[in-house]
């Protein structure tokens, strides 16, 4: 089933724009795929960057929206990514950057376009655990920078997932949400209060 995907706020797609035509912000992105480049690069599949701050058991109880990821086109391959961010005077181009995130990312929206039901995509960062993951959401009509992952939705870590962490396995958000609870747990130090 085709994924919804949610339109970028249009500033944050022309920031993206502005720095794939300057010269100076490729050269100086350190991307040496995105260098080496032949012919346009051209971003496309904008994804809204969610972080989840805190994981609970009883559920997602902080997230916010940190930008818009475009993954960079030249030929038929993604060789790079974009990130904006909001500013004081609205959505900024961020920084390029390339590594084991585009492609996994890439696996994980194919991997999603053969699911029978429809979905929103979207990505969702845990930083305390150094994860990241394709969040896809059910309702394919909401607004991609709002809401918070409903029990149902589906996340897809990405590579490198942490250890003990299938990579591109689709787990639902209610299943998934206690094994990322109790690795995000500090350990209790002996002698510590309960």
């Amino acid at each position: 089933m085709p994924l919804h995907v949610p339109p970028a706020p249009a500033p944050a797609l022309r920031s993206v724009l502005t720095a794939l035509s300057s010269p100076t912000a490729v050269r100086e992105a350190r991307t040496p795929a995105l260098l080496r480049s032949q012919g346009p690069a051209t971003p496309e599949l904008p994804l809204p960057v969610h972080v989840l701050d805190r994981v609970t058991a009883e559920g997602v109880s902080a997230t916010r929206v940190a930008g818009w990821r475009f993954l960079i086109r030249c030929g038929d391959r993604a060789v790079a990514a974009a990130d904006t961010m909001l500013t004081p005077d609205g959505w900024a181009f961020s920084h390029f950057f390339e590594g084991p995130y585009i492609t996994s990312t890439e696996r994980a929206l194919r991997q999603a376009e053969t699911m029978p039901q429809a979905y929103q995509p979207r990505l969702l960062s845990v930083p305390s655990l150094y994860m990241l993951t394709l969040w896809l959401h059910e309702d394919s009509t909401a607004d991609g920078a709002a809401g918070h992952p409903a029990a149902t939705d589906l996340l897809v870590p990405l590579a490198p997932a942490p250890p003990g962490i299938a990579a591109h396995r689709p787990h639902r958000v209610d299943e998934l949400l206690p094994v990322l609870t109790h690795r995000a747990t500090p350990p209790r130090l002996l002698g510590s209060p309960a």
